[in-house]
């Protein structure tokens, strides 16, 4: 295949910095086609050795980095004024619903990563997949039931059947000419003023209803969530650290976690671990 670039998009603030630079570097360390990776970075304001950390993915491995603020964008302050945030979800997380406004026109592709992936085989494997019409292309989320009805899968009002299709958003092809025409601003607002918003968990739901048979579904590989140890012999292509054992933590017993942290870097590593502890320090100090 000729060389083209590969878009990929990640989001987060600078709490998550080291996250985003383990997703960088295992995109790069996985595939044989690293310099035509191109990293779109949405997030807010960083502490400058932050910053130099994620820019020395450039230098390492000649793939391309561009930064964008979402709250520079009016549309984007709009859009997220209306929905809920809390310290686990802030603001920033909603950049990928404005993904079409954020980057460059001409990126017609990209793949969106969470910060709480990694990376474990060329990644054009899934970036070159064709999206049959669709507008993106996800897993399916294997806990969809709880999520979209609530404890006992019976206590939230919610707008899904547990029957239907539900993905989970953490990993998605995207078309973003697709993308554009769904105009999320302008369904957002509807969901708000029809009362449906507040029944919905974050952006994911908002996606999930958004685009109901208009999405691919991506065999488990491409998003494995919660990875354990036995599952490292399956080959997964991206794992997806969601629940509570996380890799950048120590002894987290989470699939591939010593790859992670030298994937990571050692130095990264401890840098966000000691980060981490006196963030956790000054809480507890100021709770008391």
């Amino acid at each position: 295949m000729p060389s083209r670039p590969i878009h990929i998009a990640l989001n987060f603030n600078d709490r998550y910095w080291a996250l985003a630079y383990a997703v960088m570097r295992s995109v790069c360390l996985s595939s044989p086609a690293r310099a035509e990776v191109v990293f779109h970075l949405c997030h807010g304001p960083l502490a400058a050795d932050h910053a130099a950390t994620l820019d020395s993915i450039g230098r390492e491995f000649g793939a391309r980095l561009a930064h964008y603020d979402p709250e520079a964008d009016a549309g984007f302050r709009e859009t997220v004024d209306r929905l809920p945030a809390t310290r686990r979800f802030p603001r920033i997380v909603y950049g990928r619903l404005l993904l079409d406004r954020l980057l460059p026109g001409e990126v017609e592709r990209v793949l969106y990563l969470d910060c709480d992936t990694m990376v474990r085989r060329p990644v054009e494997e899934l970036y070159d997949i064709d999206l049959g019409g669709n507008a993106l292309a996800a897993v399916a989320d294997p806990y969809h039931d709880g999520i979209k009805l609530g404890r006992d899968i019976r206590t939230k009002k919610s707008p899904f059947d547990s029957a239907e299709p539900y993905f989970n958003s953490g990993v998605m092809l995207i078309d973003l000419k697709a993308f554009a025409a769904a105009d999320l601003p302008g369904r957002i607002a509807e969901f708000a003023a029809t009362g449906v918003l507040d029944q919905l968990y974050f952006d994911q739901d908002i996606l999930n209803l958004v685009f109901a048979g208009k999405w691919l579904e991506l065999p488990w590989r491409f998003n494995l969530m919660l990875p354990r140890k036995a599952h490292e012999s399956l080959g997964p292509v991206i794992l997806h650290y969601t629940g509570f054992r996380r890799p950048w933590l120590p002894y987290s017993g989470a699939a591939f976690s010593r790859t992670y942290r030298h994937v990571m870097t050692n130095e990264v590593f401890h840098r966000q671990l000691r980060e981490r502890w006196r963030a956790w320090l000054g809480r507890l100090v100021g709770r008391g």
